[in-house]
C-alpha cells in the first residue's frame, strides 16, 4: 500500500497556458508520456482550449468540480460535472474543452491501448466502506477527509490517494460523508 499525498504533487503548467496537471501515479514509476502503461493525474482547467493529443492512449475523464464541455469532431457536445459518469474516449481524437462557468478540476486516467485498461467508479462513503485490492492496481482518491485502515491507520486529506497492489490488505474507509474515486488499472495480459 502506497500513500500518495496531494501536498507532494508538483504542478506542471500546460504548454497552452490553460491549466496545470499534477500526476498522482504512473506505471512504471517515473515513466514519461512516451513509455507509461497507465497514468493517473488531476488537472485544473482554467481556460477553453484543445486537448493535447495522445496517440495510442485511451482516456477516462472525470470532473471533480466545475463544468466542462467537450466538443468532439462529428459528435454532439458532452457536458460533464461532478455528478456525471466518467467520459471515455481515445486520446488520438481531436477534442476541444470549454469551461463555461470558470475553472474545473478533473481526474484524468490514461492507459496505453492494448497494454492496460482502466475503470473509474465514484463511491460515497457514509460511515464505513471496505475497498479490497483488485486483480491489478487499485487507486483510491479521496475528495474529503477520510480515515483509512489497512495494515496501518492513515488520515487522508482531500485529494490524497492510496495505491493498492493485488497483494495488499483490504482498505476500510471511515467518514461521515465523503466522496471517493476508485480507479481500477488492469494489465491487458492479465
Amino acid at each position: 500500500m502506497q500513500v500518495l499525498r496531494a501536498a507532494d504533487r508538483a504542478a506542471t503548467p500546460w504548454k497552452n497556458g490553460g491549466g496545470v496537471t499534477r500526476e498522482v501515479a504512473a506505471w512504471p514509476p517515473g515513466a514519461g508520456f512516451e513509455d507509461f502503461r497507465w497514468r493517473v493525474s488531476m488537472a485544473q482547467v482554467r481556460e477553453d482550449g484543445p486537448f493535447s493529443p495522445f496517440p495510442g492512449v485511451d482516456r477516462i475523464l472525470t470532473v471533480l468540480s466545475g463544468r466542462l464541455v467537450l466538443s468532439f469532431d462529428g459528435r454532439a457536445d458532452l457536458e460533464l460535472g461532478p455528478d456525471s459518469a466518467p467520459a471515455s474516449f481515445p486520446g488520438d481524437v481531436a477534442i476541444m474543452g470549454r469551461v463555461p462557468n470558470g475553472p474545473v478540476t478533473d481526474l484524468n486516467v490514461m492507459t496505453r491501448r492494448g497494454v492496460s485498461s482502466a475503470a473509474v467508479t465514484r463511491v460515497d462513503v457514509r460511515r464505513r466502506r471496505v475497498t479490497a485490492p483488485a486483480s491489478g492496481a487499485r487507486l483510491v482518491l479521496v475528495r474529503d477527509r477520510v480515515l483509512a485502515r489497512g495494515s496501518v491507520d492513515i488520515e487522508l486529506e482531500p485529494d490524497d490517494a492510496v495505491l493498492l497492489a493485488p497483494t495488499d490488505q483490504a482498505l476500510t474507509l471511515y467518514a461521515t460523508d465523503a466522496t471517493v474515486y476508485v480507479v481500477d488499472l488492469t494489465d491487458a495480459t492479465a
